[in-house]
């Protein structure tokens, strides 16, 4: 009998479950984009960051987002009762800034002298 995941806390289950849930977030917007012209693109995101030529009538466009979070720090403790008396333990862990650095590329292809999105990239699964 398997006993995969029975260790795992249930706040780790719930991580993975919303993580679950939300994949594909991202790419199911991109999606929507396919067969529209570029301009929509930036009507809803602004301009790309960058715009790589492919040659062959061919172009990628890039959107780059950075987000930036607090993390809090916590701390804990427990009191313990000792033959010299009560002692209280603590433990405290530092908050930090977390910055995540995420890519949408858009691939596109001229037609009537504008560009009309084809595909994109996936982006990477902590940026869905």
């Amino acid at each position: 009998m398997s006993t995969y995941g029975a260790g795992l806390p249930t706040r780790g289950l719930k991580i993975v479950f919303v993580a679950l849930t939300l994949a594909g977030c991202a790419s199911d917007i991109m999606k929507n984009y396919v067969g529209q012209p570029v301009e929509s693109v930036i009507l809803d995101y602004g301009p790309p960051t960058a715009v790589v030529d492919l040659g062959q009538g061919e172009r990628a466009y890039q959107w780059r987002k950075v987000s930036t979070s607090a993390v809090s720090g916590t701390s804990s403790g427990e009191v313990r009762h000792t033959k010299h008396g009560t002692v209280y333990e603590g433990t405290e862990t530092p908050g930090y800034i977390e910055r995540q650095e995420c890519f949408y590329t858009f691939y596109a292809r001229a037609s009537g002298g504008r560009w009309f999105i084809t595909n994109f990239r996936q982006p990477k699964l902590q940026c869905e």
